[in-house]
């Protein structure tokens, strides 16, 4: 069957499948991360390092390396100097803050909160009477807004948005909430209600609409960001980048929202659409929302996504070219993309119900997300490459600095990924050691899990409601634990493993079924219920569909959900003679990556060397170490390989 025959028919599926689903949208609703207490091994110390090395940073090249700040009080205080930077530069600022936000929940800290409320007074000195605020316009020319759409106004509103929303959760205070509802109200006022179409060349601000509009109760909001999402694909975007590339595809303006049914494009900017329209299906139950979720999502997860979960492999475009055009050292992969692979897949379970979605999400943030940022906290990746001859390192900053604030913002929110409630339910996503209390069936009910996830198997709930109560726990069972690398045969494991996963209740073995990736746990409730899951963990080998021609006849390595590399550092300062079969056979070691606690796979591997004389070549026996691809560059610039060749392809003796 040809590539076009079997889009249309996954498109055909997709339409079935609304059928099946428009009636009964699943809504899920996300626990926020205020209402949770993360006490894990793996993920405190990173949400700690955000909050005191990975903020510092921010914060000086904020404040101090960049104007950034300066151009906030320029506005108030000299708004004839010219605008310093980009022009979209006071969207690091808005998500610096979003971070901070977090980090206060997490890592209570006065002195970074007085920080965060200096800047937000120079912020709210900077807006306008009309509500408007952007500092690029403010200085450079107030009578140019609005009208060029690739000058990210729209985005950076929505940053400041959901920075807001952000920091009123986590203190109580309003200021930069109320900032952000004014410039609403502006946009609301000047482009949807005078009838100005607007494309927004960098979306964002369609999920932070549905966030205020979650916030405040506000159905004009919804609209607005059903509004921006209707402008799109009836030429009205014309200038700035859509000259440029000569395709409205780029920002995902060839056709309309609802008609869409391929990934094109920049991967951020697509991702951040894609989240705002599965926030909006999710709310107002739109089947049309629905389908044009299901063919994209297809698309991206069965054709186009990495195994470590990055997007997007194109640099010319930062994004994405052809189906199955996965390059390994040549990947763009943005952090950027993998924290929107984050927001977007949560957005579809909460949309439909489906674990396969927090499958995605959870590979995404194990893999590419947190590759993005180093050991220590101090230094991030633009690029997540899956494969280096040594020529990639980690930076402090970049010209465009939207990675280091946006993954920062996505650790120190984890809390937010956690675990969902619905009507008289409860879903656990992610198996992080972390606390809640939420109100079930009519009562209030502390949830504990307890887990040394990743590294180990074994994750155990406790369940302590006030009274007996009747209601489900939708348990999630990890794809990787039922035989599935990811959603789709994109990728598939080498051998299938024979082990299933266990749930035992009160030290009692049940039988379950699964129901969308879930085991759903369905019974009366009372004070101290424990349930045990353990899954099935152990090193296994993945390939790749053919049509992915750079990995045929190469293996990568997963255990659990993370996925591992091999890097010089820790074999001889070479990788890329490393010959990795089928029926190698792991040993599983504690270790560390500088300070970073981990286990590491050995195997003893044959290499092929040539003879004293240079005619022949012997086979001899290495040891190699592979370690979580989120670890590799934190020591020194080197060699580095996910994908590894199971065979010989060629030798030269010179």
């Amino acid at each position: 069957m040809n590539r076009l025959r079997m889009k249309v028919l996954s498109s055909l599926l997709a339409l079935i499948a609304v059928g099946n689903l428009s009636a009964q949208f699943q809504k899920i609703f996300g626990v926020n991360y205020a209402d949770v207490v993360i006490e894990d091994d793996f993920w405190s110390p990173k949400i700690s390092d955000v909050a005191t090395e990975a903020l510092g940073v921010c914060i000086y090249q904020t404040e101090e390396a960049t104007p950034r700040i300066k151009n906030f009080e320029n506005v108030a205080a000299h708004p004839d100097a010219a605008h310093q930077g980009i022009y979209y530069d006071d969207s690091d600022v808005y998500k610096a803050l979003e971070a901070m936000a977090y980090a206060l929940h997490s890592v209570p800290d006065k002195k970074l909160e007085t920080k965060a409320d200096d800047w937000i007074d120079k912020i709210a000195a900077a807006q306008q009477a009309d509500g408007y605020i952007n500092t690029f316009y403010t200085l450079e020319g107030l009578e140019n807004r609005w009208t060029d759409m690739e000058r990210h106004e729209a985005y950076c509103a929505g940053h400041l948005i959901e920075a807001g929303i952000a920091y009123y959760q986590a203190t109580g205070k309003r200021k930069l909430l109320e900032v952000g509802i004014r410039m609403a109200d502006h946009m609301d006022k000047t482009l949807k209600q005078a009838g100005k179409p607007w494309v927004a060349g960098h979306q964002e601000i369609e999920l932070a609409l549905v966030k205020l509009y979650r916030v405040t109760g506000q159905e004009k909001y919804l609209e607005l960001s059903e509004w921006f999402l209707d402008q799109r694909g009836h030429g009205h975007g014309v200038g700035g980048i859509w000259d440029r590339w000569k395709d409205p595809g780029y920002c995902q303006d060839a056709l309309p929202v609802k008609e869409q049914t391929e990934i094109s494009g920049h991967a951020v900017r697509a991702m951040y659409m894609y989240t705002g329209i599965a926030d909006l299906a999710t709310i107002t139950e739109d089947a049309e929302y629905l389908r044009t979720m299901l063919t994209v999502w297809e698309d991206v997860v069965h054709r186009n996504t990495y195994v470590t979960g990055g997007i997007g492999s194109a640099g010319r475009n930062e994004g994405f070219s052809i189906d199955y055009d996965l390059p390994n050292e040549e990947a763009y992969c943005e952090t950027c993309a993998s924290v929107g692979m984050v927001f977007w897949n949560q957005r579809m379970n909460w949309l439909t119900g489906d674990a396969k979605y927090i499958d995605v999400l959870e590979r995404s943030l194990y893999n590419s997300a947190l590759d993005g940022i180093s050991l220590n906290g101090k230094q991030f990746f633009y690029p997540n490459p899956l494969e280096s001859s040594g020529q990639h390192s980690r930076r402090d900053w970049f010209g465009t600095a939207c990675c280091p604030s946006n993954i920062s913002r996505l650790i120190a929110s984890l809390g937010n990924y956690i675990y969902g409630i619905g009507k008289s339910a409860m879903w656990v996503n992610l198996f992080v050691s972390s606390k809640t209390t939420q109100s079930i069936a009519g009562t209030s009910v502390d949830l504990n899990i307890t887990t040394t996830y990743p590294w180990d198997n074994k994750i155990t709930l406790s369940v302590n409601p006030q009274q007996r109560a009747d209601f489900k726990i939708h348990l999630r069972i990890p794809g990787w634990s039922r035989n599935e690398v990811i959603p789709g045969n994109l990728y598939h494991y080498k051998k299938q493993d024979v082990h299933l996963p266990t749930i035992k209740i009160n030290n009692k073995s049940i039988e379950f079924k699964t129901e969308n990736g879930y085991a759903i746990l369905n019974r009366t409730w009372s004070q101290n219920d424990v349930i045990e899951l353990s899954l099935p963990m152990a090193p296994r080998l993945v390939v790749s569909r053919s049509e992915v021609v750079e990995n045929n006849h190469r293996n990568a390595i997963q255990y659990g959900p993370l996925i591992y590399c091999i890097e010089g550092s820790d074999n001889a300062g070479q990788v890329k003679d490393v010959i990795l079969p089928h029926d190698v056979s792991f040993e599983l070691l504690k270790s560390s990556i500088l300070d970073e606690q981990v286990i590491v796979l050995q195997a003893d591997l044959p290499k092929y060397v040539p003879d004293e004389q240079g005619t022949n070549i012997q086979k001899t026996k290495r040891k190699i170490t592979a370690i979580p691809y989120y670890t590799w560059a934190n020591r020194t610039n080197n060699e580095m390989r996910v994908w590894i060749p199971s065979k010989v392809e060629k030798i030269v003796i010179e």
